[in-house]
């Protein structure tokens, strides 16, 4: 019998945990550069990357349609993703941006969750202190990131809805990091396929881009990136068939 979630917006939070109250100090340091920091994140990033990969393959039945796109852009860039897989897309963007590590900017609420809070340090996590510093600290460590060529993972839909085959809406807030830096983005759409042997069905991820910034103001840039990247996205997810969990709105 198929799964059904009812919703009343599309902000709407499907996936609470626990201690999602916990609070993050301004002071965070985002960017670590002691030497065994290093070698445990690095211990850290590619045994948990390798297993997951295995995982999603066998279990989830990923696969990459575009991945290559990324190849076009030497140096670091972003990419957007629609949010539909509670622990697939911790690892998702890092499987379809390999060789390169990427640096997801996350939920500080997401330091809660136990065993998985303790390992997003380690795994390139950025999260959203939002205060004023907090702010300023993120936007440092996003452009010290992006400019040692890593990819930049952002999903601006925010929370997380498993298997949802539209695209909500979101704002051009989140654009405006690569408006800033000058930095082209892409889309990485996760869509969902009848398979002929899984009740689950297989998740085909579309990846489109890279768009550039175009625009005079930040804000400009910003927009239109908004406009690229949603409408490609909204294009890429209609290539699902399959409504594993159905959404349906509240009356």
């Amino acid at each position: 019998m198929k799964r059904v979630r009812y919703y009343k917006e599309f902000t709407d939070d499907f996936s609470v945990s626990r201690n999602q109250d916990i609070t993050l100090p301004d002071s965070y340091e985002y960017v670590k550069t002691g030497f065994l920091f290093k070698i445990w994140s690095a211990i850290v990033y590619g045994t948990l990357v390798s297993i997951a990969g295995v995982y999603l393959k066998l279990f989830l039945h990923l696969r990459f349609r575009g991945k290559e796109k990324f190849k076009s852009v030497k140096g670091g860039f972003f990419i957007y993703g629609n949010h539909t897989q509670s622990f697939g897309d911790v690892f998702i963007p890092a499987l379809a941006a390999m060789p390169r590590r990427i640096y997801t900017i996350a939920s500080q609420a997401n330091y809660g969750i136990p065993v998985i809070g303790k390992i997003l340090r380690p795994l390139g996590a950025l999260p959203i202190i939002p205060t004023l510093s907090g702010m300023k600290n993120l936007e440092a460590a996003i452009k010290t990131r992006a400019e040692s060529n890593h990819p930049i993972v952002i999903f601006p839909e925010a929370h997380v809805w498993d298997y949802y085959t539209g695209i909500r809406p979101f704002p051009d807030t989140s654009f405006k990091f690569p408006a800033k830096l000058g930095m082209p983005a892409f889309c990485m759409t996760a869509t969902y396929k009848k398979s002929r042997f899984f009740k689950r069905p297989v998740i085909e991820v579309v990846i489109d881009g890279p768009f550039y910034p175009n625009g005079e103001s930040v804000k400009q840039k910003a927009s239109f990136l908004h406009g690229e990247i949603y409408g490609a996205m909204c294009e890429a997810a209609d290539r699902s068939n399959c409504n594993y969990i159905e959404y349906r709105k509240k009356d």
